[in-house]
């Protein structure tokens, strides 16, 4: 691993741990491909409040319990604690986040490791960074993933959000309808730079669809959807599910599976087995579970298009990482969905809570004869070099200004 440049803090409360493996995973993605340029520590605190084990009583698997430090793909994960109690104090998240996390970010400061803390999400781990950052004298970015256009209408958080974004030194958006919601709040245009996901090809593409279909017990005549992400009701696999039985008529073959389980979000796994019973689709859905990110081409292989009805989403790294299982796209028009699947070529984007308009789009999609290598060539165009080469660019010229302001810090006060 290449250590040169400004050593860089990741500041996130989502990310994978040992316990929860599919926790932020996109955020590893994007970062860990960073830290291949420069030098990278993670810090990413996980809530806690005492007798909290009392609670894995009734429900096993709240806040798994989440070892000090890790390391991933020889990257350290160091987990402090911060207070949060459940229901509770959720408007005090970024002074208690920032309070949790400030010894152990002092420390990596005082060891030379830390001179630039790079938060993901603007609330509650871009407030906490914007204080942390002023504590401990580094500059800091804020990386906008989503959450930002519900916080930005909550009263008594929208106030937090415009306080972090307006003291970072960089605000990178995965997507430009993020980037325009911090610059509908005010902030500078110069201090927006939006850098999207890319994806991996090397870890998602087409493997024989044969070969998947037997591998899974599908059908080599059955017509497949797939959806991938976690069993939220924000992720709207129960919006798919209800179009079931008319698509059917169309396509009686028709098999949709569904890839994932519960997610910090929530589970609505149990919910989504009962619609599939009361709706008689025992035959026709399939729960897969999750899987490991290197598993997922095959099941993406096997399918014939891949669906996503959410309610909202930043950049969803899962459309790039169908399409180059060569898979069209078909999905709402929220968030940054539209800026992912840009050309007809590539998928359908619907409004979002129009079910009539959703399954009109899927019809056409199961029955269109797309231009496969087309939408692979697309999702091979947008692998992640060049994203991380503006990223690595960005955080050196932090760098640079964080190492001449500490110098004139020092100056100041000696004289």
């Amino acid at each position: 691993m290449t250590q040169r440049g400004p050593h860089i803090v990741v500041f996130s409360t989502l990310f994978p741990n040992g316990a929860q493996p599919q926790a932020g995973v996109f955020i590893r993605e994007r970062m860990f491909r960073v830290g291949a340029e420069l030098p990278l520590t993670v810090v990413a605190p996980v809530p806690w409040f005492p007798f909290q084990s009392l609670l894995r009583l009734i429900r096993p698997h709240f806040r798994p319990d989440v070892p000090r430090i890790e390391v991933q793909q020889g990257v350290t994960v160091l987990h402090p604690r911060f207070l949060s109690v459940p229901g509770l104090f959720k408007r005090l998240d970024g002074v208690l986040l920032a309070l949790g996390a400030r010894g152990t970010l002092a420390r990596l400061k005082r060891e030379g490791r830390l001179d630039v803390l790079d938060a993901h999400f603007a609330y509650p781990d871009g407030y906490a960074a914007s204080l942390l950052a002023r504590w401990l004298h580094v500059p800091f970015t804020i990386t906008l993933r989503g959450t930002e256009a519900r916080h930005a209408r909550t009263p008594g958080l929208r106030e937090r959000l415009l306080a972090a974004l307006e003291r970072a030194d960089r605000v990178f958006s995965v997507s430009s309808s993020l980037a325009d919601i911090a610059a509908g709040l005010g902030i500078a245009r110069d201090k927006l730079q939006v850098v999207g996901n890319g994806v991996d090809t090397r870890k998602f593409h087409p493997v024989d669809r044969d070969a998947a279909r037997r591998a899974l017990d599908i059908p080599a005549d059955a017509t497949v959807l797939i959806s991938v992400g976690g069993l939220t009701e924000r992720k709207g696999f129960h919006r798919v599910i209800e179009l079931l039985p008319a698509l059917r008529h169309e396509v009686p073959e028709l098999l949709f599976l569904i890839v994932g389980g519960a997610s910090a979000e929530g589970d609505w796994g149990p919910q989504l087995r009962q619609q599939v019973r009361e709706l008689g689709l025992e035959d026709c859905v399939r729960f897969l579970g999750t899987l490991p990110p290197e598993a997922l081409k095959q099941p993406l292989s096997a399918a014939d298009v891949f669906v996503l009805a959410t309610r909202n989403e930043g950049w969803a790294n899962v459309f790039l990482e169908a399409m180059a299982c060569r898979l069209p796209v078909v999905t709402t028009d929220v968030g940054g969905n539209r800026e992912v699947v840009c050309r007809d070529e590539l998928g359908t984007v619907v409004p979002f809570g129009d079910a009539a308009a959703l399954q009109t789009a899927l019809s056409a999609a199961l029955a269109r004869d797309w231009d496969r290598d087309a939408i692979l060539a697309y999702a091979r165009d947008n692998e992640w070099d060049g994203r991380v080469a503006a990223l690595v660019t960005a955080f050196r010229a932090l760098g640079r200004s964080g190492a001449v302001a500490a110098t004139d810090e020092g100056v100041r006060r000696v004289g």
